[in-house]
């Protein structure tokens, strides 16, 4: 299957919606319209979770929509890390300590291609991770767009935040042990 035939598989059109989701998202909240950014941030997450049902479901697993998805997920994370930071929703160093981790794992995609392997599969402890912070998102927008329930929502906010940071460094800390392994073979 050609780069367009996977482009136009269901999973893959949902994973670049959920791409060009991304700036209509980081306007709105930079813009205070933050009931309108969680709506856009609740579809990006419905079409998370369909892309991957339908992959799965349908046997349209394509090796472009393996590198899609993620890739939204690390825009969505990094555009709401800067949107919230930006606006004071959330303190910059939580942002620095998620966006570091993204960082250093850029590092060592050209040690893997140096060996010839291209991005390992996901980790699930990063899926814990990401899944953990694209929910801890949409409550910390909902606390600031509905502050009458804030008492209640921020608690569970950063409860979610803080384990997604943990998970998210874990599954980094794995994926070195996996690169190392890779560099120590000699592979």
């Amino acid at each position: 299957m050609n780069f367009w035939q996977e482009l136009r598989t269901v999973p893959n059109m949902l994973s670049t919606l959920r791409l060009l989701l991304v700036p209509v998202f980081l306007i709105l909240i930079l813009n205070h319209q933050n009931w309108q950014a969680v709506v856009v941030l609740a579809i990006a997450s419905i079409t998370d979770y369909l892309d991957g049902y339908f992959a799965r479901r349908f046997k349209q697993v394509t090796r472009l929509g393996q590198l899609l998805d993620p890739a939204a997920d690390r825009l969505y994370i990094f555009a709401t890390l800067i949107g919230l930071t930006l606006v004071g929703y959330i303190p910059a160093w939580l942002a620095i300590v998620i966006i570091s981790r993204d960082l250093l794992m850029l590092i060592v995609y050209p040690i893997l291609a140096s060996h010839g392997y291209g991005p390992l599969p996901v980790h699930y402890l990063g899926k814990a991770g990401t899944f953990a912070l694209l929910y801890a998102f949409p409550l910390l927008l909902i606390a600031a767009a509905f502050p009458n329930i804030a008492m209640v929502v921020l608690p569970v906010a950063w409860a979610f935040a803080l384990w997604g940071v943990g998970l998210y460094w874990w599954a980094g800390f794995v994926y070195l042990l996996q690169v190392r392994n890779i560099v120590k073979s000699g592979v």
